[in-house]
């Protein structure tokens, strides 16, 4: 049984003001959940596995106590050099740590990703210039590694996917280099699908530069494959990358272009369905995100039209698309729009046991930020811990559960109970 605590004045006590008005950041965040510049170290250090000791010495040789105090908000960095330090020994721009500065990140998995090899894999260039004769590798094998790839992520079990990851696209490329004749086109798309593994995964865990860079990948690769299903999946992931990014235009424009790229050449086969219909649900997002009601009318109504075509729910070329993900859809645009009653009340009505644990998940994410919004804490709480028990990876590494707990832990009128407690102090909030 889940501690409760009594309530005093709850609507004061959310972290979500109004979730239209924020003006930058992750969608749908109030400013005064904004981390501040210390946050923004302590979270970076931590996804990089340092600690304190480390990083301080980094920093031009200061101490943990240090570190511990800036963290913290209790000694100020004056200094532009000393944060060029701390920014590089973090291995990221000083701009980012500047400007994230005041803005949201989310929470740290509940493990720590160690995503050094998938970085170097990503950013090793020296496999194009090779000159060294590859065998030809078994691309049904190939095609199972990459799908248990894909499985590990829509299971929201990161680690285990960014493990494989490295093996799973360096084995895609040598096949696409090793493969002739009619089986090249098929390497090059099982490479493509390896990108977009990763770049799905990356997304997720808040890597959006170097998911990006996977998504790009994984578009050449489709375009090599000459595969319309794969170069839209593809479109898909450089969609979602743009969305995290906050660029909402280029996203809707991306979207757009695939759908008309792709349309011609339809045969209304449930994998073009489940395709066109999942990027009709990224424009949705991106234009919920824009504030444009219109557009998401728009999105969602195509999104609705495909899945009634399809008429079940699926996981055709790893969309999970069908008319319950178009349901979930209309719950997060209506979230990013401001429209809190109308998230809850077809929220709750919407059965999502027969989906992947991952969209399980973000669904009772969006009901917990929705009921916080209303000043429900208890029944906030009791989804995000049923989330956590289901995938706490997921649950570590979303913007959502970093606003709620920190906001529940800092509530100077209400006392966490103890499972909210723990999982703060799992992800390092105080």
């Amino acid at each position: 049984m889940v501690e409760r605590t009594s309530r005093t004045d709850p609507e004061k006590n959310s972290g979500f003001r109004a979730l239209g008005s924020q003006s930058g950041g992750q969608p749908g965040l109030a400013s005064d959940s904004a981390l501040s510049l210390g946050e923004c170290i302590a979270w970076h250090r931590r996804r990089r596995g340092m600690t304190q000791e480390v990083l301080a010495g980094l920093a031009g040789g200061r101490t943990a106590d240090w570190l511990g105090k800036v963290e913290r908000g209790s000694h100020v960095i004056d200094r532009l050099s000393v944060l060029e330090l701390i920014a590089d020994a973090l291995r990221i721009p000083l701009a980012r740590l500047i400007d994230r500065a005041g803005t949201e990140l989310p929470a740290l998995p509940a493990s720590e990703l160690d995503i050094g090899p998938l970085r170097a894999t990503l950013e090793d260039y020296a496999y194009l210039t090779s000159d060294e004769d590859f065998e030809p590798i078994d691309l049904d094998v190939l095609a199972t590694e990459i799908g248990e790839t894909w499985s590990a992520y829509q299971d929201s079990r990161y680690a285990r996917a960014t493990r494989r990851l490295p093996d799973a696209i360096t084995r895609a490329r040598v096949a696409a280099r090793a493969a002739g004749g009619q089986e090249k086109p098929r390497a090059q798309a099982q490479l493509a699908m390896a990108y977009q593994g990763a770049a799905m995964v990356l997304t997720k865990i808040g890597e959006a530069d170097l998911a990006w860079l996977a998504a790009d990948r994984g578009l050449a690769a489709a375009f090599a494959a000459d595969d319309r299903l794969v170069l839209g999946s593809l479109y898909r992931s450089v969609a979602h990358c743009l969305l995290a990014n906050r660029r909402l235009e280029a996203a809707t424009a991306t979207i757009d272009n695939a759908v008309g790229l792709l349309a011609p050449h339809s045969k209304l086969g449930p994998d073009h369905l489940s395709i066109h219909g999942s990027l009709f649900l990224v424009g949705a997002m991106a234009a919920a995100g824009a504030r444009d009601r219109r557009e998401t009318g728009r999105y969602l109504a195509h999104a609705g039209r495909t899945a009634d075509k399809l008429g079940h729910d699926g996981n055709r070329m790893w969309t999970s698309f069908g008319p319950t993900t178009v349901r979930m859809h209309h719950v997060s645009a209506a979230l990013e729009l401001g429209d809190i009653e109308t998230a809850l009340a077809k929220g709750e009505r919407i059965d999502t046991s027969a989906l992947p644990v991952e969209r399980r998940v973000r669904h009772k994410l969006d009901l917990a930020r929705a009921h916080d919004v209303r000043g429900r804490r208890e029944a906030a709480e009791a989804l995000l811990l049923d989330a956590n028990e289901l995938a706490p990876e997921q649950v570590g590494s979303h913007y959502i559960t970093a606003i709620l707990v920190r906001t529940w832990v800092r509530s100077p009128k209400e006392t966490p109970n103890r499972h909210i407690a723990a999982l703060a102090e799992r992800l390092g909030i105080v």
